[in-house]
Parts: C-alpha cells; sequence; structure tokens
C-alpha cells in the first residue's frame, strides 16, 4: 500500500478505484455494472496466478458457477479475512460461492414489494446478457401478469433479496410441479459485490 498522500492517475485524470468484496474469481467491466462507459483500467481480469478464460455462454456461466476454480477470494482462511473485512462481514462464509433458494410465492412477493409491480405467478427467470466475469447485466422476469427485462447488476440483487443478493452472477434453477408451474427457484451464484475493479478479499 502507497504512503499516503499518493494518488493514481491515468491521462491526467484520477482513477477511479472501485472495489467489492470478491469477484468470485474473474473481475467484471465497469460498463456491465455501471455506466455504458468502456473505463481501459476497470476491465475484466483473472483473480488467478492462472488466466481464466472471460463467460460467455449459459454454459460457461455454469460451469463457472458450479465449479471451485483457483482465485484469491477463493479462501475461508480466518487469518486473511480478519486482516480484511470487518467484524460483522467476517460472519459470511459464503462469499465465493453461494445458494439462496425462494418458494414461488416468496419471491412473487418479494419483486411485488421491491419492484411495484405484480407479475402475478412468477413463471421464468432468464438471463439475457451477462459480463465477462459471469454478472447478469439483463434479467427477464415472465410472470402471469407482466413479464419486464431488468438490470444492471444492482437493481437485479435489489429485486431478488430483501437486502441485496451477493452478485448478480448467478444460474437460475426452477423446479416445476406436475402442473408445469414453479414451486421452488434456486439461485446459485458466484462472488460478492458488482465485481468491478480491486477485489477486497483477492489480490488484484
Amino acid at each position: 500500500m502507497p504512503p499516503e498522500g499518493y494518488f493514481l492517475f491515468t491521462e491526467m485524470n484520477l482513477c477511479d478505484a472501485r472495489f467489492s468484496k470478491a469477484c468470485g474469481g474473474l473481475s467484471e467491466k465497469f460498463e456491465f455494472a455501471w455506466e455504458d462507459k468502456n473505463i481501459p483500467y476497470l476491465t475484466s481480469i483473472s483473480d488467478a496466478k492462472i488466466q481464466h478464460a472471460p463467460i460467455t455462454s449459459e454454459q460457461d456461466a455454469e460451469e463457472w458457477i458450479f465449479g471451485s476454480p483457483e482465485a484469491y477470494c477463493n479462501t475461508n482462511d480466518g487469518k486473511i479475512l480478519k486482516q480484511i473485512l470487518p467484524s460483522f462481514d467476517q460472519e459470511t462464509t459464503d462469499f465465493f460461492r453461494w445458494k439462496v433458494e425462494y418458494e414461488r410465492e416468496e419471491l412473487e412477493e418479494l419483486l411485488r414489494t421491491k419492484s411495484g409491480f405484480d407479475f402475478g405467478t412468477l413463471m421464468n427467470l432468464i438471463p439475457l446478457q451477462r459480463g465477462p466475469s459471469g454478472r447478469i447485466v439483463r434479467l427477464r422476469i415472465e410472470g402471469s401478469n407482466l413479464t419486464l427485462v431488468i438490470g444492471k447488476e444492482l437493481e437485479i440483487r435489489r429485486w431478488l433479496s430483501k437486502s441485496h443478493l451477493y452478485s448478480s452472477a448467478f444460474i437460475v434453477n426452477v423446479e416445476r410441479g406436475s402442473d408445469g408451474l414453479p414451486h421452488r427457484i434456486i439461485l446459485r451464484g458466484a462472488g460478492w459485490g458488482h465485481g468491478v475493479g480491486l477485489c477486497q478479499i483477492g489480490r488484484q
């Protein structure tokens, strides 16, 4: 860490030194989380000694999220986490790979509360676009009353959780009953935060 009073510049501009808790193995490009603007130093890189390929398809995303790739932020070392995280964040241990489950009615009510829209019977959640870290940029929510496409990642995280999901890098698994309607929606995800810039737990 540089001494106090030092600043990082690029092309005579002060750098936007963003960071998130844990990138999940790959950091995200600025434009996929924030404004539609390319910032060369806020790009997607591998948080590991080896280079991980960017996520370019739903199959890639599934293999990545269901896996446990080499990454500096793939750690449960209490000593490391104690140095990095405030005490209340140290209680979170599943930040690298995680799972959230909802009964359909529970998620329907959550969506009504968070969005102000009544989707009716929730039929499906379909990722339409992902960034290179696997984070969903555009998500289609299909209901019997309404279908909407939402994004970017922060809006997705807010709508699908009472507070916010760890990240928008998740795979959707819908368990359906004999009537074809969803009865449980399972989100399996990667990382903690928007993933742009420095990885606080990793070493980017």
